[in-house]
């Protein structure tokens, strides 16, 4: 029986630690629209878009890219005096949004390239 290949180990590393983060942001009360929490976030989204989504999983990933920085960004919103929820959604927004925008630019130039 062949083994499974790993090939986006590096990429489940960082959905997973930008996740743990924009919790633990989000539990500390901290505002991940500033400073080194908001550069880290939107470097681990980078990371993400680049590696984690294949072509083959750009649509369902541009999906609910979009849709969980929407309901994030407008659940924050409506949850604004709950300030650690708050904070959280906002986080997920800061990290999914460069992701979904970079999955977006890799369809495009895609696309571009046929």
């Amino acid at each position: 029986m062949p083994k499974k290949k790993n090939e986006n180990v590096i990429g489940a590393w960082a959905f997973l630690a930008g996740v743990v983060l924009a919790v633990i942001v989000g539990l500390l009360a901290i505002n991940p629209t500033v400073g080194n929490w908001a550069i880290a976030l939107v470097l681990i989204g980078i990371v993400i878009g680049l590696l984690n989504v294949s072509e083959k999983q750009t649509k369902e990933f541009m999906l609910a890219g979009t849709v969980l920085v929407i309901v994030s960004y407008f659940g924050g919103e409506g949850l604004e005096a709950v300030a650690y929820l708050n904070e959280m959604l906002t986080a997920l927004v800061v990290l999914f949004a460069p992701a979904t925008i970079v999955a977006a630019l890799k369809t495009v130039f895609a696309i571009a390239n046929k």
